[in-house]
């Protein structure tokens, strides 16, 4: 990792074919990130470059974000790794980019990490302040899967995968060099190391989710995607 700035927050966004949303959602995310009295930096990290999300995301010009990438698609762990490697800040996280999840919790989710003096926070779906709209196939879904995570890693969190996630930078910093970037665990794999080193201060925080916006991750190819989750999350376990 470069070398930091002070009192400092990076946002690591993770793009995967979002070319038709990514514009838009840069802008409501930067928009947002304005209005807090925070110094702030956005890196933007296109997995993959088979479509023309790192074209468009380029088009959107602000002193405070960097664009970058690479040809050949990893998944999502990898693109974050990717982006908190240039990162700066003292506080590190990521948001997936696509919609689901409203810009305007970005505050809400800092705000938490500062009353809570957390090592990690969490967005969490099942946060009773969190606004959600949710097919039932997938909170049916989501729920088994959460029951397997605490029973596996003893993590008292309610959630953890929803895609945006706050860390202390010394955190990551013991953590990452620690990882092995499963494609489809890497938020459980990443809170379940962090566990396993003592970083116990996780709490969860509320957010506004609405499951139509642009994801790579569709209603189609969900139970796919669940599924790879799960044996990841297994060998995360093993």
């Amino acid at each position: 990792m470069e070398k930091r700035a002070p009192k400092l927050l990076s946002l690591i966004i993770p793009v995967y074919h979002q070319e038709k949303t990514i514009q838009k959602n840069l802008r409501a995310i930067l928009g947002e990130l304005e209005l807090l009295a925070f110094p702030y930096e956005v890196i933007v990290v296109v997995d993959g470059q088979d479509d023309g999300s790192l074209h468009e995301a380029e088009k959107v010009k602000s002193s405070h974000l960097m664009v970058t990438g690479y040809q050949t698609n990893h998944g999502k762990g990898y693109a974050v790794r990717f982006g908190m490697a240039k990162s700066k800040g003292d506080i590190i996280g990521f948001l997936d980019a696509g919609g689901d999840i409203h810009a305007d919790g970005i505050s809400m989710i800092l705000a938490h990490f500062r009353w809570y003096n957390a090592d990690i926070i969490v967005g969490s779906k099942r946060h009773p302040a969190s606004k959600v709209v949710y097919p039932y196939e997938r909170k049916i879904l989501s729920l088994g899967y959460q029951m397997i995570v605490r029973l596996l890693f003893g993590l008292s969190i309610r959630d953890s995968q929803v895609g945006v996630k706050l860390f202390r930078r010394e955190v990551l910093e013991d953590v990452l060099p620690r990882l092995l970037v499963k494609q489809f665990a890497f938020d459980i794999e990443i809170l379940a190391v962090a566990n396993h080193l003592g970083y116990s201060r996780i709490f969860e925080a509320p957010v506004e989710l609405n499951f139509a916006g642009a994801s790579s991750i569709t209603n189609t190819n969900f139970v796919s995607v669940a599924l790879r989750t799960l044996w990841d999350t297994l060998a995360v376990y093993y």
